[in-house]
C-alpha cells in the first residue's frame, strides 16, 4: 500500500493503540475486540477498525484481535521494533529534561549525542554522554548513524540548527523551539510548542467564565 496516503491522525492513533496493547499484554490479556480497544483508548470502535484497515487485515470477525500479535504488528508498522539513534541540540534546562526522559529509550529512541555552542557547556558530561560542540554534528551523525534530531535551543537559533541537521544527513527533526522551521525535501519535521497547547486551554477556559 501507499503509506503516504495514510492520514497523520491515523498514525498518531496507532501509537495510542500500541501503548494500550502493551498494557493489556502486561496484564496477561490474550484477546481484545475493537470495541474494548476503542473504549480503553477513548476512540470509537469504528475508527479503530478504519485505522487498522489502512495497513491490512487484522484479527477475525467475532473473535477480535490477538493482543500479542496486533501489538507486534503495530510496533513493526510504527518502526519501534528497532532502535533509533537521536541527536539532541541544546544543553539547557529543556535539553536536560528531554535527555533524562525515560520514555524515549523505552520506545527505542536513544539520545546518543548532545550538542551545544556554549564553551561553558561543551565537554561537560550528562550521565556519561559528553556534550559536543555543534561543529562536530556532521561527523557524529555519520559515525553513530543518527536519523533523528531534537532541537531544544532558543527560537533565534532554531532554523540554523535545523539546517545543519538536514545537511548532516538527519532525516527527521523534532522542534521544541517556539518557531516554525523550514526543512528541505527529504527531511521531515514536527513541532512541539507547549505555549500553544496552553493557549488552547486558556481559550476554552475563558469561554466558561
Amino acid at each position: 500500500m501507499n503509506f503516504k496516503k495514510v492520514p497523520l491522525t491515523a498514525i498518531r492513533r496507532l501509537s495510542i493503540y500500541a501503548r494500550m496493547l502493551a498494557g493489556l499484554e502486561a496484564d496477561g490479556k490474550q484477546q481484545v475486540s475493537s470495541r474494548d480497544l476503542g473504549e480503553t483508548a477513548s476512540i470509537p470502535s469504528t475508527q479503530v477498525r478504519k485505522d487498522l484497515a489502512y495497513f491490512g487485515q487484522f484479527g477475525k470477525r467475532g473473535s477480535g484481535y490477538s493482543v500479542k500479535e496486533l501489538g507486534f504488528r503495530l510496533r513493526k508498522i510504527l518502526g519501534i521494533d528497532r532502535a533509533w539513534n537521536v541527536a539532541l541540540v541544546g544543553a539547557g534546562n529543556l535539553g536536560r529534561a528531554l535527555f533524562s526522559y525515560p520514555g524515549f529509550s523505552k520506545q527505542g529512541f536513544r539520545i546518543v549525542a548532545v550538542f551545544d555552542n556554549s564553551p561553558g557547556k561543551v565537554n561537560k558530561s550528562w550521565k556519561g554522554t559528553r556534550i559536543q560542540s555543534i561543529k562536530e554534528l556532521s561527523k557524529t551523525v555519520r559515525e553513530k548513524n543518527i536519523s533523528i534530531g531534537i532541537v531544544a535551543v532558543p527560537a533565534s537559533g532554531a532554523q540554523e540548527v535545523a539546517d545543519e541537521m538536514c545537511k548532516a544527513g538527519i532525516k527527521a527533526v523534532l522542534n521544541f523551539a517556539p518557531k516554525r522551521l523550514k526543512v528541505p525535501t527529504g527531511c521531515m519535521q514536527a513541532n512541539v510548542d507547549l505555549a500553544i497547547e496552553l493557549e488552547n486551554f486558556s481559550y476554552y477556559l475563558s469561554k466558561l467564565r
